[in-house]
């Protein structure tokens, strides 16, 4: 294939994307983001998804200029698809990336999305927009649809290993996706009949994920207000061959924090209300203020003055393993334990800075302090090393909502 392929929007998806398709294929990596742009040219992400220099820098042609997309044929667009006030689809960087393809279009091009929407969405939001370009659709111009699965911080299940699934407007395009996708990617190419079941099957794999987290996580805080461990009859009832293991904690980032109120605003247009999936949502938003109240009440059980009080919070990460704090739960905490007047520190190995909104930041160890409580609140894989009671003042205590640390008398769990 001698197609010239676009990946519009640099990201997490789309630059691990674009460096998978550049090995076999010219691409153009284009972004709005100016430093983005210069970095990459430079061989650094500070996404830290792809860490060969060389492999960044030699890839691919990077552009923050739109006129060099006019010779492409495929357009792949990997923008994010956050949320506005009230929990509503924010599809402004998709529409601002569909109208930046829309001026470049020729006969027989062909535009995918990957980004993550409700069932509809591609068809009805953003076909528009190509459309305005002059060409018809399905017949100047097709589109498909193959959500990203990228599984941020995992070296183990990457781009290349994950099965991906392939839609399109036709079926000639279905099949040219579907060779282009297989080319790169080792796992299964699993194509489907529609866009829009491609779009559903994305936003209930993640909406399926957080309602099995808010169960363990109102179990788990149902146990604690009864007194029991809650780890302890986790691992007792998985003793039975159909019980489902999930472990209760923190639910953030921008996929699974988010994709249920894409579906539920969709649901919501025929006139159903997706009672489980926003309970599940309302549940898990209200852990970092459960856990907030619990390191509260264990500090006046401990009989430590909550203000000026140190304490330390591992990880601010919104998963182990990366430098992505979008829509972090840790952060949630550590704002409002800032807000009890309390000397808090962060300690992220993944993060390269000096402080997040005034609250003192390091991605190097403070061995020589004591802290009255170590929060362990991301699981990252240096942490496994640490002995953190032996950081601890003489009341000090644990809160480990990861389960990561052996049982100790000082160390308290979710």
């Amino acid at each position: 294939m001698d197609k010239i392929i676009a990946v519009i929007g640099l990201g997490y998806v789309g630059l691990p994307l674009a460096i998978l398709l550049s090995k076999k294929y010219q691409v153009i990596g284009y972004d709005v983001n100016k430093n983005r742009i210069n970095e990459l040219k430079k061989g650094i992400d500070v996404t830290n998804q792809i860490f060969d220099k060389k492999i960044i820098k030699k890839s691919l042609n990077y552009t923050f200029s739109p006129g060099l997309l006019k010779n492409c044929s495929i357009y792949i667009i990997t923008v994010p698809t956050p949320l506005k006030k009230y929990n509503n689809p924010d599809f402004n960087s998709l529409k601002k990336a569909s109208k930046v393809v829309s001026k470049y279009l020729t006969k027989g091009d062909i535009v995918v999305y990957e980004s993550t929407v409700f069932p509809g969405a591609t068809e009805e939001i953003c076909v528009p927009i190509l459309s305005k370009s002059g060409l018809k659709y399905n017949t100047d111009f097709t589109v498909g649809y193959s959500p990203e699965r990228i599984n941020v911080g995992d070296s183990i299940n990457n781009i290349k290993n994950i099965p991906k699934i392939v839609s399109a407007s036709n079926r000639s395009t279905l099949n040219l996706l579907f060779r282009l996708y297989k080319s790169v990617i080792a796992a299964k190419i699993h194509r489907v009949s529609s866009i829009k079941i491609a779009e559903a099957a994305k936003v209930i794999e993640n909406s399926q994920r957080d309602v099995n987290i808010a169960f363990v996580n109102e179990i788990a805080m149902m146990l604690s207000f009864m007194g029991l461990d809650s780890t302890e009859v986790f691992e007792a009832a998985a003793t039975k061959w159909n019980f489902l293991k999930f472990s209760p904690g923190l639910v953030g980032g921008h996929c699974i924090g988010i994709d249920p109120y894409y579906l539920a605003h969709k649901a919501k247009k025929f006139g159903y209300s997706p009672n489980l999936l926003l309970s599940a949502r309302k549940v898990n938003e209200e852990v970092p203020n459960f856990i907030t109240s619990e390191i509260i009440k264990k500090m006046k059980e401990h009989k430590i003055k909550v203000h000026g009080s140190k304490i330390l919070l591992l990880g601010a990460t919104f998963k182990e393993n990366t430098a992505d704090i979008r829509n972090s739960k840790a952060l949630k905490i550590a704002y409002q334990l800032a807000k009890k007047k309390v000397k808090l520190i962060i300690y992220d190995p993944f993060l390269n800075c000096k402080s997040i909104n005034n609250i003192e930041t390091s991605n190097i160890h403070p061995k020589n302090k004591k802290f009255d409580v170590i929060i362990l609140a991301v699981k990252h894989k240096q942490f496994k090393l640490l002995s953190p009671v032996n950081f601890l003042s003489k009341k000090g205590f644990v809160y480990d909502i990861k389960n990561l640390f052996k049982r100790h008398t000082r160390i308290y769990r979710m």
